[in-house]
């Protein structure tokens, strides 16, 4: 849908000059052409950028009366967009860090001031995902990266969203944190895992010291056979989590024996359904937090969920137990 109604004017303004005065082809001077204004919504407002555009007038020069932009404009926004970098990257993160969902951020960015529309936080979504993308597939970069390393210790492993979808299989360097190579298969048979690590080791510049997964005996195979001789260890986490499971076992039965005395929140809730006093305000959050405690279950084996449900229960009781004693004090 078209805009209905004008930008606001911009908040601040910003000169913006090309460092470079002679042309990088045939070295002749780079004479001002025109000045272009381009105005950016960034997550502090609206900047008007004032452009110097400077061109070449050797009528021999390869680049003969093309525009020389200035560098810094790459800083502030995507050629042809309105919206500034800052902002991709703020969506970015909202989406892939704290998993929120579209219509989310566009209420995010609209309490910060941003006005925006929800199909182009679509569209600058989209954005961050080709950035991110030619980021992680800059062979150069990966290349120089892991030749000073010397050697890679590899990790794979593969994200399946629900039953029957295709299988996101992740295969990157656990020194340097860089992602060398992510595809979707339909399967995760010992022959398709063969093929993603060979090609994973036809591409590094360095050999693979050791390789790190779970104990899927697909995987298994693959890097027995397509890396022989390379020491392969099962996940800290896995090992972890086996270790863990007699605790788990326990901590799982005492949650559920707590919840066994937690029982009456919705009859109190609604006996308070058509007040609005203060003492009915207060009640109502001290459900909501039976609630929370009650729903916020914790990941083991790092996080006990029955001792953060004790832990939990244990403040609400502390916290009903100064009330009760404040009141007390009144009354007398």
């Amino acid at each position: 849908m078209a805009r209905k109604r004008s930008r606001e004017a911009a908040t601040r303004q910003q000169e913006l000059v090309p460092l470079r005065d002679t042309c990088e082809c045939c070295g002749g001077t780079l004479w001002m052409a025109y000045r272009s204004t381009l105005t950016v919504t960034t997550l502090d407002g609206l900047c008007q950028l004032q452009l110097n555009i400077r061109r070449c007038h050797n009528a021999e020069c390869s680049r003969y009366r093309h525009p020389y932009r200035p560098e810094e404009e790459g800083r502030w926004v995507l050629p042809h967009g309105e919206f500034g970098l800052d902002i991709i990257a703020f969506i970015g993160t909202q989406r892939y860090e704290k998993h929120r969902s579209v219509p989310e951020i566009h209420q995010a960015l609209c309490k910060r001031g941003v006005t925006i529309a929800e199909r182009t936080v679509t569209n600058l979504l989209a954005r961050y995902e080709e950035l991110v993308t030619l980021h992680l597939s800059s062979l150069a970069r990966l290349r120089d990266l892991l030749t000073s390393q010397g050697h890679v210790i590899l990790a794979l492993d593969g994200l399946q969203p629900d039953v029957g979808h295709e299988v996101l299989w992740v295969l990157c360097d656990c020194l340097s944190g860089e992602v060398l190579l992510a595809r979707s298969l339909l399967s995760a048979s010992e022959a398709d895992l063969a093929v993603l690590l060979r090609e994973v080791q036809q591409a590094l510049p360095v050999p693979i010291h050791g390789v790190i997964s779970d104990g899927q005996h697909s995987i298994r195979n693959a890097v027995h056979s397509v890396l022989p001789g390379v020491p392969h260890q099962l996940c800290h986490f896995h090992y972890l989590r086996e270790a863990a499971k007699p605790i788990y076992e326990a901590d799982r039965h005492a949650k559920k024996e707590l919840k066994k005395h937690i029982r009456g929140v919705c009859p109190i809730e609604r006996t308070l359904e058509y007040r609005q006093d203060t003492e009915a305000e207060v009640i109502r959050d001290y459900c909501l937090a039976v609630r929370s405690a009650l729903t916020d279950d914790g990941r083991p084996p790092l996080s006990a969920s029955g001792l953060k449900l004790h832990e939990r229960i244990a403040q609400i009781t502390a916290s009903l137990a100064r009330v009760s004693e404040k009141g007390a004090c009144h009354a007398s």
